[in-house]
């Protein structure tokens, strides 16, 4: 993956400084989360943010192998 240097706002970098400390990230990729997170949601508009969430992490579950297959019955 390639990387480039950009400008952002110091704030922007010590808040997620201080929420990628708490959620075991480094503040590069708590920004990418954000970045990623507000991609889908402008993307789908009618989505509550709890679905966004939950299929970001579904999908992080399939990429781990860690789903089963579910019996309708």
């Amino acid at each position: 993956m390639a990387t480039n240097s950009i400008r952002l706002d110091q704030h922007l970098i010590e808040r997620a400084t201080i929420i990628a400390k708490a959620l075991n990230r480094t503040p590069p990729k708590q920004i990418e989360h954000w970045a990623k997170i507000g991609e889908m949601m402008e993307d789908n508009p009618d989505l509550p943010y709890e679905f966004v969430k939950q299929a970001i992490i579904a999908k992080a579950e399939r990429e781990a192998g860690k789903l089963e297959t579910y019996d309708f019955g």
